[in-house]
């Protein structure tokens, strides 16, 4: 269920491409190249460190420590393919390996096998009960399966065994927040960011927490982070979207509305927000444009119908309003913002008309 998220580009930068290069004009010597692989590991440049254990591992196919190296950079990086390949050179080299097994386990769960991962976790906790992988794989996989209760025990188990493991701590948010314990969850996620900062699936999640609690402000700054991590990730931006409305804050609005649709041409929620911007800043003309977009996204929506009926009509377009509001009332004939619309561009538009009658028979009047 937890995410590792690689290493991104700050906003507006070109992501740049880990170096694939081993420096093997320099020879170092199996001791160096540990000491090399371990420090890449701790520093978390894991493209780096699968470099070096993969060069150990060459070495010496039955290098434990550097199998184990090179399958947690594989984990780190995302590359589960390449995870299951070295969990099964892992189980070659020790038929019994509980932490080949669970890495296995790991790498099938993430290719969606979960039947399969499933065997693999409860042999690895069979052999090793105190495995934390074991126990953050055995959460994830309940947590698929939405068996919350066993999920959270086993998340806690998890915690408890690696206490400094980001995704233990985002399996047991993501338990707790499936029982509505939202401030126990947001607790949960803003302890995985403290140990895994550029995680962006619990950076997700705990924007998601602050939206149902109306911490809008605090919406605004994790979606921020979020997007400086890895611009244009759609979630963030409708969370972003989300709080900047609800505070008002339409200038802004306007901008992330605008960068959503880019990433969703046709994408309902966004072009309304976008249209609420404009709305909200009082520039009905480009609202007006905007509504009209939104009619050819969804042509039969009553109320896109009834907003542009009264767009118009803050507009003084009183007998466009009173068409657009008559449309609006064909798709539901007792929609009552649109009677009362209609009601009042109808009287408008008379109103305007004995003026008009008035100044021709009487201009000075």
């Amino acid at each position: 269920m937890e995410e590792n998220t690689p290493k991104v580009n700050t906003f507006n930068q070109p992501e740049q491409q880990p170096t694939h290069k081993y420096p093997g004009e320099n020879k170092l010597t199996p001791d160096q190249l540990r000491q090399q692989a371990q420090e890449q590991l701790q520093a978390q440049n894991w493209s780096q460190a699968i470099l070096y254990f993969s060069e150990l591992s060459k070495q010496n196919e039955e290098d434990k420590e550097a199998l184990i190296g090179l399958a947690t950079a594989l984990d780190a990086m995302g590359d589960y393919e390449a995870l299951l390949e070295t969990a099964r050179r892992m189980l070659e080299a020790a038929l019994n390996s509980a932490q080949g097994l669970a890495f296995k386990a790991r790498a099938l769960q993430k290719l969606e096998r979960i039947s399969e991962a499933t065997i693999a976790n409860d042999q690895a906790l069979l052999l090793d009960t105190n495995l934390p992988l074991a126990w953050l794989n055995r959460s994830g996989l309940q947590l698929l399966q939405q068996r919350f209760p066993e999920a959270l025990r086993s998340a806690q188990r998890a915690v408890t065994l690696a206490p400094d493991d980001a995704r233990a701590w985002a399996n047991q948010g993501v338990a707790l927040l499936n029982f509505n314990r939202l401030n126990e969850a947001l607790e949960n996620f803003s302890k995985a960011l403290e140990l895994d900062p550029q995680n962006l699936f619990v950076l997700q999640m705990k924007g998601e927490i602050l939206c149902r609690l109306g911490r809008m402000q605090e919406v605004i700054a994790v979606t921020r982070e979020a997007l400086l991590m890895h611009p244009g990730h759609t979630p963030s931006l409708i969370q972003a979207v989300q709080a900047l409305r609800s505070l008002e804050m339409y200038d802004a609005l306007k901008e992330v509305a605008r960068e959503l649709i880019a990433q969703v041409p046709d994408n309902l929620f966004a072009w309304e927000n976008y249209m609420r911007a404009w709305r909200g800043l009082g520039l009905y003309e480009e609202a007006d444009e905007t509504l009209d977009q939104l009619l050819q996204l969804d042509p039969d929506s009553v109320r896109f119908w009834t907003l542009k009926a009264d767009t118009l009509f803050r507009l003084e377009r009183y007998r466009e309003a009173a068409r657009c509001s008559e449309h609006a009332l064909r798709l539901d004939m007792e929609y009552a913002p649109a009677l009362r619309l209609r009601e009042k561009a109808l009287k408008q538009m008379y109103q305007k008309r004995e003026k008009a009658v008035l100044h021709t028979v009487n201009p000075q009047a």
